[in-house]
């Protein structure tokens, strides 16, 4: 599968790097081509299943993509990328639109649409977007170590075919998974990175995750 992920930060880094490791191509866009974080980590990769480019070469190229900028240049990125470049294909937001003015720990943003994941939705309405991979660290997105493991990805989305394509990448990420139903729950998942952010601040460790425990 070839793979589009919008951000060369830590998040895109990082799950271009899981995506690779199954075995998928993997392309990596930033603002403009030859950004030296995306150049080094395509180098990083090696072969031929690695590359780097723009915002729209990434979502043009991606069967799937990965929304993993900044939550708050979400809009500005998607615009770049070109909304028609998203048209009928699984969109995964991994953002949360936070808001770090203030100092740790951030503050979720005040959106118009309820939260960043509806937001994008919007943005690409002919897309199916599922929330996923907000709610813990890079370090911890693929192939997570932790003991009384697997923890859970919470996820959400409208499109039920959409959101299982999702829940079998995880499995193979090393997930298990909850969903949490449609897009509108993007507003509790984002609440939940801000639970796993005052975690990390009191208790001075960030290789945590979330785990939904049955009886």
């Amino acid at each position: 599968m070839k793979v589009g992920i919008l951000g060369t930060g830590d998040v895109g880094r990082a799950l271009g790097k899981g995506f690779v490791t199954l075995g998928h191509e993997v392309k990596l866009g930033g603002r403009a081509a030859g950004n030296e974080k995306a150049r080094a980590w395509v180098t990083q990769m090696g072969g031929a299943k690695a590359s780097e480019g723009t915002f729209a070469d990434a979502a043009a190229f991606g069967e799937l993509i990965v929304v993993a900028t900044l939550g708050l240049a979400v809009e500005e990125a998607v615009r770049a990328a070109e909304p028609a470049n998203f048209r009928g294909k699984v969109v995964i937001d991994t953002t949360n639109p936070l808001d770090t003015s203030k100092g740790m720990p951030p503050t979720l943003a005040s959106l118009p649409e309820g939260s960043g994941g509806e937001r994008l939705q919007r943005l690409v309405p002919d897309a199916h977007v599922v929330k996923a991979f907000n709610t813990v660290g890079n370090g911890l997105m693929f192939r997570p170590q932790l003991p009384g493991g697997p923890p859970d990805m919470f996820v959400a989305g409208n499109d039920a075919a959409a959101k299982a394509k999702v829940a079998e990448l995880l499995h193979e990420f090393g997930w298990g998974v909850a969903d949490l139903g449609g897009i509108g729950a993007s507003r509790y998942l984002e609440a939940m990175c801000i639970v796993w952010v005052l975690h990390g601040v009191h208790s001075g460790s960030w290789s945590h995750a979330f785990k939904i425990l049955h009886k």
